[in-house]
């Protein structure tokens, strides 16, 4: 009779896991429903319409940005402390609308962030990202 018992107690060790399947699945629907997804905000780009043929009349502000953080404001090398008082005497100058960004593949992007800042601070300008 022994015998028969320690069988049948074996038997009985069975653990169900339906009950944990269950939880588990709700607590993966409650953890989906409450996740707060957090739209991030980007730099809104203008880009040029390929068909525009470019007109010569305005002269247009070009700014490149080396690798190593170098900025150069009409092919002329300036710092960019200085950049928007380069900008302020050539807009004295010309008249122009536009200006254009230029920066090398390795260019950090806190250099181009930092001079799209300074060319902001000229609303007549409208800022544009060239290769």
């Amino acid at each position: 009779m022994s015998r028969k018992r320690k069988l049948q107690e074996n038997n009985d060790a069975d653990v169900d896991m339906t009950p944990m399947l269950d939880i588990v699945f709700i607590l993966l629907i409650f953890f989906i429903v409450t996740t707060s997804f957090v739209k991030e905000e980007g730099l809104l780009v203008n880009k040029p319409k390929p068909n525009k043929s470019p007109s010569n009349d305005n002269p247009t502000i070009l700014v490149k940005i080396s690798d190593s953080g170098m900025i150069s404001f009409n092919n002329k090398t300036v710092d960019i402390e200085r950049l928007p008082a380069r900008i302020e005497s050539f807009l004295a100058e010309n008249q122009t609308t536009s200006a254009v960004v230029i920066a090398d593949d390795k260019t950090a992007h806190n250099n181009v962030v930092t001079v799209i800042d300074q060319i902001k601070q000229f609303p007549q300008l409208t800022v544009s990202i060239g290769k």
